[in-house]
């Protein structure tokens, strides 16, 4: 996967997309990436595991990953082949959990306002620009700092201190 930047199809949710929406309570029992894939969204939208394809983009307005503090929610979205989510703000455990896990993930609350489930999205992540292909819109979100950068890159942070 890119590090540098994401591009995808969008899948769109509304605010307060909690992690048992991510990832059910009943299938905790697993902590095999793979496995948890299989179930990402299913309580919200039953075919979003057999739609999602590698790189697409979830899109999500706010407080997005609020609830429990498990990390088995980042790690659903990103086994399931999301390069990124943009939300208009996230839960700050979900926003922890994301970066140690290296799931890229974008604040903006213009993009989130105006892109549609659907469009063609790409993410600079050294930027923070994320443009809309499909209408040709453009957001500044908040670019990573390059530590958290270096984060992502090497696919979380046991990764990264592991790597060090």
């Amino acid at each position: 996967m890119n590090m540098k930047a994401a591009q995808g199809t969008v899948f769109r949710f509304g605010d307060n997309i909690d992690t048992d929406v991510i990832i059910p309570a009943r299938y905790l029992n697993s902590s095999d990436p793979k496995e948890l894939a299989t179930h990402c969204m299913e309580d919200i939208d039953k075919t979003f595991v057999d739609k999602v394809h590698e790189g697409d983009i979830i899109v999500a307005d706010k407080n997005f990953g609020c609830g429990s503090s498990r990390e088995h929610a980042p790690i659903a979205i990103k086994a399931a082949g999301v390069s990124c989510v943009i939300a208009k703000t996230f839960a700050r455990i979900f926003y922890r959990n994301a970066i140690n896990i290296g799931l890229p993930i974008i604040e903006c609350e213009e993009a989130a306002n105006d892109i549609k489930a659907g469009d063609e999205v790409k993410v600079d992540f050294d930027s923070g620009l994320i443009t809309n292909i499909s209408n040709g819109n453009t957001y500044q979100g908040q670019a990573f700092p390059e530590f958290m950068q270096k984060i992502i890159a090497s696919e979380g942070l046991v990764n990264y201190i592991n790597n060090k």
